[in-house]
């Protein structure tokens, strides 16, 4: 099942700290770009786990591309908090990234 597929298991680790993250954010951006970021984060296991429940590699390879595009959404997401100070150390996330 998809539990053991490394990629998904990267992709809930990223998550987890993402959601770490989100706490250094100011209450006041916590509903707008914390909530986009935790929506791209999520997004990328939830994408990986629906294309294995598919019936088709074509389809698994075709939500492996959505969790990517989400990956990528959460890149720039994140790095405009980090523009904004809400996020100071990103080592971690960059790695996981």
């Amino acid at each position: 099942m998809y539990e053991s597929l490394k990629i998904w298991q990267e992709a809930m680790e990223l998550a987890e700290i993402v959601y770490g993250l989100i706490k250094q954010f100011p209450d006041y951006e916590r509903f707008d770009l914390a909530s986009q970021i935790r929506r791209s984060a999520i997004s990328i296991p939830s994408n990986i786990a629906e294309g294995k429940g598919r019936n088709s590699d074509k389809e698994f390879k075709q939500f492996l591309y959505i969790a990517r595009g989400s990956l990528f959404e959460l890149r720039t997401q994140l790095e405009l908090a980090r523009r904004l100070n809400y996020i100071k150390n990103t080592k971690e996330i960059k790695k996981k990234l």
